[in-house]
């Protein structure tokens, strides 16, 4: 992905808000919003999302808020600063889901009024096809009138509004096509009732202009694409919502002297000591103290299985607690938590735009004028050119030509699958930080991964052990941990891990002497015991070691200690930082999507083939410097890759940032975080293929989206314009163009919400 780099005195000078815009409902009116907040001064970008109704806009410092707010109400729509206050903010967006909710309920009932008009119009106006009588009786077309015209008058009315907000401002959006095509055949339908003559005058039968049924039944479909359009994109975010309202209310303070009181988790403070009882939220992150329990942490890590959790282990605010109880420090609260950090990150996701939905803006700018254009030009043919009535054609071609080209479909083709796809990803513990890395996913060949602390654990394990002395495997095994027990190697902590888990009490050494370079030695229980290499072991008491067993074991990574007890052989024990044990599942995964696996480490050339051949991995780059990670990256590049990396360290960041797309392990560092494109919470590799995977099907859905918007908007317009009637008598009917324009909004909007349920691993 290309990133531009902005000089740090320009950093330190731009800020973003983020505003609240109310009253879009198509790509036209995106690009109006964009035009009116760019045109204030010291804005430097401004990106506006129909879907998620929200802009974001980069300005210089000091720029004023009102402008922004008033530039938007230049253009024709509503306006409000979100604030960064989390109180005010959460105040606010309440409010905007209030007000979406009385929208819904004021568009229902809307179309509740205008389809019980809309039928008894529609019957009576084809009825004469059944009764002739019907065709000649006087009260016929005075019924229409009064049916038609609460459903012009009123369910309209959100168009009107609408319309000539945009007629104020110099410009025409979606409501100004429904606006001219609707009331151009009711106004020509009332003339035709209540001015007859006029038609007879000019040889026109006036029942034949009556197109009550035709207004009316726009207005009901159209009505029903909003409603529709409106209740799916409420849904879209329900998962984030969701998400945010997870975190715990208040927390159980341990004070000093052992007092506890429960306060607000807005008051909790780094330092403060929180009790966790059983089935309650965890309040805030931090690292526990005391006691144990099994956490649920599905909802930010998307893994259904409980993790344990005891003294040591961090814990995640918004995770559930199990059976257990324990007491834990606070580390992060507020904005720095994981949970809030993941909202705003999906947040800003959402609210990004795909590099293809810029283009598709810019068409939106002009794309009602030219429709409007093009109606006029078809009715004016079919008024010149066409059969008598000549009028009635000409007017059934420029109403369907307004109708079918509304470009809704268009403006909500590529945000409502972004929403919905970044949506599913956090509810897998797959945060995509912009709809750039979705893009970006799409056309990966590479995927390079760091091997410590990404593939494999990050630490040693012992993965070999052997007794060689007489007095048992056990008490081998105790004397040699009790002597690593006070060392601070991590060999000598995965001894002791080692030891501890197979239930083994250790002793305290009474002397112990660190050797640089060697390992130690150790009086344990009056027995001397020296741990460490080949040559500190053949010096006290292990002259007959093979070379050969030591090297097979070093050929496959692992790194050897040798112990002697009393100056006689005792054990040998083979570590390794071992992969992780769903790292050999991740990078089949990555092989079967046709991607070539790349190990990057800087780790000797056996560890990392060892760990590339246990893991099937492609191919091996070891002994690579942490500043030679990204020069790697660029290579590859270099030579027509499109590469992702994978990586968890402050090391890895260059290479995160070089990459196409930069992924980072959760559990690893905050820079790692920062610069990665993409974050897997939950610190699983599977989490590479998932994420790959989900952006294809949410870009293939973009695509999807782009191509039915544009057959409808498009391709339909010369046959709303009359092209077939030539060749096959057919015309289009605007009642028809008013359901594929409904159709379009709905059926964009219903197949990015299939990304909810795909199945991504």
């Amino acid at each position: 992905m290309t990133r531009v780099s902005i000089s740090a005195p320009a950093i330190s000078d731009i800020e973003r808000r983020d505003l609240v815009v109310t009253g879009m409902t198509c790509a036209s009116c995106v690009a109006s919003v964009e035009d009116a907040l760019k045109g204030v001064p010291g804005v430097h970008a401004a990106d506006v999302n129909l879907a998620t109704e929200r802009a974001r806009v980069e300005l210089a410092s000091g720029t004023a808020d009102t402008a922004l707010v008033r530039a938007v109400e230049r253009a024709g729509y509503g306006a409000l600063v979100l604030s960064k206050d989390r109180e005010e903010r959460a105040g606010i967006e309440a409010r905007e889901r209030e007000a979406r909710a009385a929208h819904l309920r004021s568009l229902r009932t809307r179309l509740g009024v205008a389809a019980a008009l809309a039928l008894p119009t529609i019957v009576l106006s084809m009825a004469d096809l059944v009764f002739s009588d019907l065709a000649n009786a006087p009260w016929r077309a005075p019924v229409l009138f009064a049916l038609a015209t609460p459903v012009q008058l009123w369910s309209a009315q959100p168009f009107y509004r609408g319309a000539l907000s945009a007629a104020r401002h110099g410009r025409a959006d979606m409501n100004t096509l429904v606006v001219v095509g609707t009331t151009a055949a009711y106004v020509v339908s009332v003339l035709a009732t209540f001015l007859g003559q006029l038609f007879v005058s000019m040889r026109l039968d006036p029942r034949a202009f009556l197109y009550y049924d035709t207004a009316t039944v726009i207005v009901a479909l159209i009505l029903v694409g909003r409603y529709l359009e409106a209740r799916a994109r409420a849904r879209t975010s329900d998962e984030m919502r969701a998400l945010a309202a997870l975190g715990a209310k208040t927390a159980h303070v341990r004070r000093p002297g052992g007092m506890e009181e429960d306060v607000p988790v807005e008051r909790l403070a780094v330092g403060d000591v929180v009790i966790v009882r059983p089935a309650e939220t965890i309040a805030s992150d931090g690292l526990v103290l005391a006691g144990s329990s099994a956490v649920d942490e599905s909802m930010v890590t998307g893994e259904s299985i409980p993790v344990e959790k005891g003294p040591g282990d961090p814990v995640t605010g918004g995770t559930r607690n199990a059976t257990g109880s324990f007491r834990f420090r606070v580390t992060k609260v507020g904005e720095d938590t994981l949970l809030a950090q993941i909202v705003r990150m999906v947040e800003e996701a959402q609210g990004s735009k795909a590099p293809i939905q810029r283009l598709v803006d810019r068409i939106a700018a002009v794309f009602v004028p030219l429709v409007i254009a093009l109606a006029i030009g078809s009715g004016a043919i079919w008024l010149v050119f066409g059969p008598q009535p000549s009028l009635g054609f000409a007017l059934s071609a420029f109403v369907a030509v307004l109708i079918i080209a509304c470009p809704c479909a268009l403006g909500l083709a590529t945000p409502t699958a972004i929403i919905v796809g970044t949506g599913r990803g956090a509810a897998r513990g797959i945060l995509i930080k912009s709809a750039e890395a979705l893009e970006a996913a799409r056309h990966l060949d590479v995927v390079a991964f760091d091997k410590t602390g990404t593939l494999t654990v990050g630490r040693p394990q012992v993965v070999n052990y052997m007794s060689c002395a007489e007095i048992g495997e056990t008490e081998v095994l105790r004397l040699v941990a009790s002597a690593e027990l006070r060392s601070e190697h991590p060999l000598a902590a995965a001894v002791v891990e080692y030891a501890r888990e197979r239930g083994i009490e250790l002793a305290e050494p009474s002397l112990l002497e660190a050797i640089p370079g060697q390992g130690v030695h150790a009086v344990v229980e009056g027995r001397d015991v020296w741990v460490g290499n080949a040559a500190l072991a053949r010096a006290h008491g292990f002259a007959d070691l093979e070379d050969g067993s030591l090297a097979r074991q070093q050929d496959e990574g692992r790194t050897v200690l040798v112990a002697t007890i009393d100056g006689a052989p005792g054990a040998t024990i083979a570590a390794a930082d071992v992969p992780r044990a769903a790292s050999r599942d991740a990078i089949a995964e990555c092989r079967r999507m046709g991607l070539r696996t790349l190990l990057v480490s800087g780790d000797a050339p056996r560890a990392a083939e060892a760990v590339a051949r246990a893991l099937g991995i492609d191919d091996v780059r070891a002994g690579v410097r942490p500043n030679a990670k990204a020069e790697l990256v660029a290579e590859l590049q270099r030579g027509g890759r499109r590469v992702a990396m994978v990586g968890d360290g402050v090391n890895d960041a260059p290479a995160l940032a070089q990459a196409d797309l930069g992924i980072a392990i959760g559990s690893g560092t905050d820079v790692a975080i920062a610069t990665a494109d993409v974050v897997l919470v939950g610190g699983d590799p599977r989490g590479v293929p998932r994420a790959i995977r989900l952006a294809r099907r949410t870009v293939a859905t973009i695509r999807q989206n782009l191509f039915w918007a544009f057959v409808y908007n498009v391709a339909l317009i010369p046959v709303a314009a009359g092209l077939l009637y030539p060749f096959t008598g057919w015309l289009l009917s605007p009642v028809l163009a008013a359901g594929a324009m409904a159709l379009s909004s709905v059926t964009v909007v219903s197949n990015s919400l299939r990304l909810r349920t795909a199945d991504i691993g």
